[in-house]
């Protein structure tokens, strides 16, 4: 069974019925012991960094989120749910985030006038590394984005994918258990659905 993570951001439903799409059993859900007994986790979100961070402290979850990386489980963050992963945020000054990945969370700085903030739509990510949920993904494939703010991880070997908007920004991270991406695998199409199906099939 697989957990979605719910602490009151995004549109939870929408990856709850992608994972029914491709035949997986999802929960949406804010219970400690559902979450830590479950086969794979996943941290959705969509919002302001602060207001998930605090969403996840009042609901008891920061903890479960870490006991849940340390187990070895397969655990997926998206959009939101990578950002959360990071040390700390530029957004609305310096907060501070799960600290499970080291590095920072950083507003677009774009030079291109023509390019707009937030970056929303269909682009291609670059596969540096594959990890297991990208292997039915070819290179250049175009996923769906919507987000102000990308992650500079310290550690460069982190990097699952990247993506082109003015500058390379790091579009998807994978260390050990964890695999988060920015982009929308459920709004994503078939390609996305692949990458929750491969996600799905994964084994602690």
């Amino acid at each position: 069974m697989i957990a979605i993570i719910d602490y009151g951001m995004g549109n939870l439903r929408s990856v709850q019925k992608g994972f029914e799409r491709v035949g997986r059993e999802a929960v949406v859900t804010n219970d400690a012991k559902t979450i830590l007994s479950a086969g794979k986790v996943v941290l959705p979100g969509v919002g302001a960094f602060p207001d998930c961070m605090r969403n996840l402290e009042q609901n008891g979850l920061i903890d479960v989120v870490h006991q849940t990386v340390r187990s070895g489980k397969p655990f997926l963050g998206i959009c939101l749910g990578l950002q959360l992963l990071f040390t700390e945020s530029e957004e609305f000054g310096i907060s501070k985030g799960l600290d499970i990945i080291k590095g920072r969370v950083k507003l677009f700085k774009l030079q291109d006038s023509a390019l707009k903030v937030p970056h929303m739509g269909w682009n291609s990510i670059t596969i540096k590394r594959r990890a297991p949920a990208l292997q039915d993904v070819p290179d250049n494939s175009h996923v769906y984005f919507v987000h102000s703010f990308h992650v500079v991880p310290e550690d460069k070997n982190v990097i699952a994918t990247t993506t082109d908007y003015g500058i390379e920004f790091v579009s998807s991270i994978w260390k050990d258990n964890i695999f988060a991406v920015q982009f929308h695998p459920e709004k994503s199409q078939a390609l996305g659905l692949s990458i929750l199906k491969r996600f799905g099939e994964q084994k602690a």
